[in-house]
Formats: structure tokens, sequence, C-alpha cells
């Protein structure tokens, strides 16, 4: 397992999108600041209230220069209905492979049922790690209103 550390490149993860087409973090977030969101699941209340409030936030993220993208172990449908349910607009992804994610980024993985815990990461224009947070339970996560103010510390400094 790795932990990624500040200044660490945020290695190559490509995830399938639902519909068709897939994404491949950090180079779908190159040139600008991003926001990598890997989430426990759609059954998780804390996961769809950060899926939430990334969407609400959208417009502010974008104005710092900020884009966000997500993932988890669900399926298809499953990560469909969760894009709908709560209008999702950034690139959602599924099916991530548990164990290759946490191999990769550090992200805890829960044994039965397998899934990914919560892990966030803030990556700047470059694709390196600006901070990473990694929860091994049901709290403890990234939330807009810090990435929105980090990015304008890190622009300002």
């Amino acid at each position: 397992m790795t932990v990624l550390s500040p200044g660490d490149r945020f290695p190559a993860l490509t995830v399938s999108l639902p519909g068709g087409g897939e994404i491949t973090v950090p180079d779908t977030l190159s040139g600008d600041f991003g926001v990598v969101l890997v989430y426990r699941g759609s059954w998780c209340p804390y996961c769809n209230a950060q899926l939430r409030a990334f969407q609400r936030n959208l417009d502010a993220l974008t104005e710092v220069g900020a884009r966000v993208v997500a993932f988890s172990v669900d399926d298809e449908a499953t990560t469909q209905a969760t894009i709908d349910k709560h209008h999702l607009t950034f690139p959602v992804g599924y099916g991530a492979d548990a164990r290759k994610v946490a191999q990769a980024v550090g992200s805890f993985v829960n044994p039965d049922p397998e899934y990914l815990q919560s892990t966030g990461f803030v990556l700047d224009p470059d694709g390196k790690v600006i901070v990473s947070v990694y929860s091994s339970g049901a709290i403890g996560r990234l939330v807009p209103e810090d990435v929105i103010g980090l990015i304008r510390y890190v622009r300002d400094h």
C-alpha cells in the first residue's frame, strides 16, 4: 500500500464511466487543480452528502480552477442511479478494483463486502498531490469549502 504525500505524482488510474468511455486520473484533470473523490458506495449516506456538496459547490470550484472526479466499486447501473439521484455533472466512475486502487493510492479497503473507504486528494495542475485525506471508516473526508480555501491559498502563495 502506498500512501500519497504532498508533492507525490498521482499515479495513473483508469475507471469506466456509465454509458461508455473512461477517465484516467490525473490526465483527465491536467492543467487544472483536481479533486479526486474515492467514495465507499451509493449506500453510504456520508458519501452521498459529500457528492452532493461538491456538486452544489461546482461553480465555486470552477472559479478557482478546480475540476472534480469521483469513483467507487459500485456497478454501472448503481453509479448511474447515484449520478441521476444527485444530478451530478462531474465524471463519476464505476467498477474500481479495490485492491488495485489501494495499492496505487493507499485507500483503506473494507474486506467483506469489499469496497474502498473514503479517500480524497487535491492535485495541482501538474498532477502532484497537494493534500491527501485517508479515512478508515465512515467519517473523515474532503469538504468543498476546505478545498476551495486551500486552492486559493496555494494560488496566492
